[in-house]
């Protein structure tokens, strides 16, 4: 693996575990691991990583017996996005949002100490060291899993807090598919997860507030045969939204098998001819 150049040699960027089925689970929000060089400049908020996807790949642990492709960054999101455009072009013209190297909180409060945010050339390297080795090893993966089978689907894996006023309005619904508008994924395979999340029994939207992130919008090229879809999830559902982001076992155990479902109807499709 790719190794963090501020991190003692044996932290990795990110772990990648290769499965022999279609499906890639991709991780780039769940990552707690900071640098002691930037974690002293955090303010007491950010400290506490609270815009982390918590606990999302325990919840997806059960898909590790359907031989899927896993890759799980291990940094924090704080110290580079990788579900951001890396030219700083922003996801949601008009909306609130954060950037590739973050400067604020979800809620608004600066996650650097006066003085200590990254500036241009900070960002560059940042970018050179730890966005473009990640997106090489999931490209890569993409290019391995559709040279197998014909084609890939990528499924974005993320989680947040239920209700964020700086970037929407009211509470989330639980489940949050994500197509870019239907562009990054086929239209019978958008059709068939839609069918899946209405019987799910849990409240539920196609292309809501988020319609996938860079990652999907980036990779998800189905003229190619590369499917992307992103499934956002409240947190409430599985956990406590608040310190010290305790995992709620009896809740998370229903969730687990409404996304069973769900990606097991990814692995049910298959491109038509």
């Amino acid at each position: 693996m790719s190794k963090l150049s501020d991190f003692p040699k044996d932290i990795d960027l990110f772990s990648l575990s290769e499965g022999a089925s279609p499906l890639i689970l991709n991780f780039p929000h769940s990552g707690t691991i900071m640098p002691p060089s930037m974690a002293q400049n955090l303010t007491d908020l950010a400290a506490d990583l609270p815009d982390t996807d918590w606990h999302v790949p325990r919840l997806y642990g059960f898909a590790e017996a359907l031989d899927v492709t896993w890759v799980e960054a291990k940094m924090s999101r704080y110290i580079i996005d990788l579900n951001r455009d890396p030219s700083g072009a922003t996801l949601y013209p008009g909306q609130n949002s954060t950037g590739l190297c973050p400067v604020q909180a979800f809620e608004g409060p600066p996650i650097w100490r006066v003085g200590t945010a990254p500036d241009s050339e900070e960002i560059e390297r940042r970018t050179r060291a730890y966005f473009t080795p990640y997106h090489r090893a999931l490209a890569a993966q993409i290019e391995r899993v559709k040279a197998r089978h014909g084609f890939a689907v990528l499924y974005d894996c993320h989680s947040i807090r239920a209700a964020i006023p700086r970037l929407f309005e009211g509470q989330l619904p639980t489940l949050n598919l994500g197509t870019n508008s239907g562009n990054s994924c086929a239209a019978d395979l958008e059709t068939s997860l839609n069918t899946i999340l209405q019987k799910s029994g849990f409240d539920h939207v196609t292309n809501g507030r988020f319609k996938g992130g860079w990652i999907t919008r980036h990779y998800g090229q189905p003229e190619q045969n590369v499917q992307a879809i992103q499934m956002e999830i409240a947190q409430h559902a599985y956990m406590e939204e608040q310190m010290p982001w305790v995992w709620k076992a009896e809740s998370a155990q229903v969730l687990q098998a409404a996304l069973a479902q769900v990606l097991m109807a990814v692995l049910a499709w298959s491109p038509r001819e």
